[in-house]
């Protein structure tokens, strides 16, 4: 049996069970998979390549929920900063704050977007970004103010151009809203146990299983040849 490609989230998707750090358990499959394996995430650029190194699989990367997109050879970046610093800036002028401290190395190595804690308030910052012609996602694990235009599914296709493979045969699995079009661009898609409810309404199953156990069960599934 062949493996099909896939598009995998990490947070939330790759996570341990109580969702917080990647589970070990998925290196091994993942280094083994015979097709190409994509990581699509909200997490700055640096993240999903380094894990792509660290697990020992090609450097497949849609990253900012598609303001980076790295097929192994190039990087395209769909959005600029800029824009959404601007947001951050005017948010800061009316008392408030990204929250993550002095070093905030959750946005310093950021290209396209700014994420903002989850414990901040999200009102205000809609309200500026869209005075920026800007959105804000909720991820779970923060606020994304990006670019309305790039998403991780049109990533996912310029990935799938350069390297060569069919998107109808890819199988995505993620957790949240930013999956949505990466579900909408393959031709099988899961939602974890533990996602929010527009990535279950969009994906065509929703799995018992949460964090990576779900992803481990799709696996399984889908490759057949891995049973560790």
């Amino acid at each position: 049996m062949t493996a099909p490609p896939l598009a995998l989230d990490i947070d939330g998707t790759l996570t341990r069970p109580d969702g917080w750090g990647i589970d070990p358990r998925i290196f091994d499959p993942l280094r083994d998979w015979d097709a190409p394996v994509v990581i699509a995430t909200g997490k700055a650029f640096p993240y999903p390549v380094a894990l792509c190194h660290f697990i020992g699989i090609p450097e497949l990367v849609v990253a900012e929920n598609g303001g980076v997109v790295y097929t192994g050879d190039d990087v395209f970046f769909t959005a600029d900063r800029e824009a959404a610093q601007a947001v951050v800036e005017d948010y800061r002028a009316a008392g408030y704050s990204p929250g993550w401290g002095a070093e905030n190395t959750v946005n310093r190595w950021r290209e396209t977007e700014v994420a903002v804690n989850l414990d901040q308030p999200v009102g205000p910052l809609r309200e500026i970004a869209a005075e920026h012609g800007l959105e804000v996602i909720d991820t779970g694990y923060a606020y994304h103010v990006k670019d309305t235009t790039p998403n991780k599914g049109d990533g996912l296709e310029t990935i799938a151009e350069h390297v060569g493979f069919d998107l109808e045969a890819c199988v995505a699995v993620g957790d949240s809203v930013n999956d949505v079009s990466t579900f909408q661009a393959v031709g099988r898609s899961f939602a974890v146990a533990n996602a929010d409810e527009t990535a279950k309404a969009a994906a065509d199953e929703v799995l018992e299983e949460s964090h990576a156990d779900g992803t481990l069960a799709v696996l399984e599934r889908v490759g057949g040849h891995w049973t560790g």
